[in-house]
């Protein structure tokens, strides 16, 4: 079984749908804690480590092999307690970093949240050292937009996202990264020639594929 720790309930479908189109037969267990993220804005993602490491535990007690952190805000601390839950613990959009830095050197990261930019960035450039490549991170904030998500007008935000990743010159980057799972409906509705990259489908990917090798691992161990 891979978990899931969301910070809101609209990525539950998501992943469900992503889950019945590519992953069929992969046991998923949704967490959600949307006052993780509330907190993590407030206070900064070290606020809310001690909480995050509390529902991994909760999750590989439940019977997960893996969890996937889909909140990008949370998932530098939810990926360094993966050896303190003794079981892989990914976010969601570390594929997402290592595939915009392959493209090229100049990474728009979008986000409607500030405090998504800190951890965002660093992953971008965390994955340009890893593979030995150059990294110009810019940052793109979408203002007002997360206040149509909390408001439930889901339309008005994925259109908003949509506008300001129009917005960015085309011969100015290389790749554009929706820095938050819920800016994925957005990718669909831009009409630049620059790649828009989210984190939804790949990171889920990684997940089910370390669920499956833990699994594996386990049972040869038996």
């Amino acid at each position: 079984m891979l978990a899931l720790l969301h910070t809101s309930p609209l990525h539950v479908p998501v992943f469900d749908a992503l889950r019945d189109e590519d992953h069929q037969g992969l046991e998923l267990a949704h967490v959600v804690n949307e006052d993780l993220l509330a907190r993590a804005r407030a206070e900064g993602s070290d606020a809310v480590a001690g909480d995050v490491r509390a529902a991994l535990e909760r999750a590989v007690a439940g019977g997960a092999v893996a969890v996937l952190c889909t909140c990008s805000s949370i998932g530098g601390v939810a990926e360094a307690a993966a050896g303190e839950v003794g079981v892989p613990v990914l976010r969601v959009d570390r594929p997402m970093a290592a595939a915009a830095v392959a493209i090229g050197p100049r990474v728009v990261v979008v986000a409607t949240s500030e405090s998504t930019f800190g951890p965002t960035v660093a992953l971008v450039e965390e994955e340009a050292r890893r593979a030995g490549l150059p990294a110009d991170v810019r940052k793109l904030f979408v203002d007002g937009a997360w206040a149509l998500f909390q408001a439930g007008d889901t339309e008005g935000y994925v259109r908003s996202v949509a506008d300001a990743v129009d917005s960015v010159p085309g011969d100015s980057a290389d790749a554009i990264i929706l820095a938050q799972a819920s800016m994925t409906p957005a990718q669909v509705l831009t009409t630049t020639t620059v790649p828009v990259l989210s984190s939804p489908r790949p990171g889920l990917a990684a997940g089910a594929a370390a669920a499956r090798e833990w699994s594996r691992r386990r049972s040869a161990s038996e």
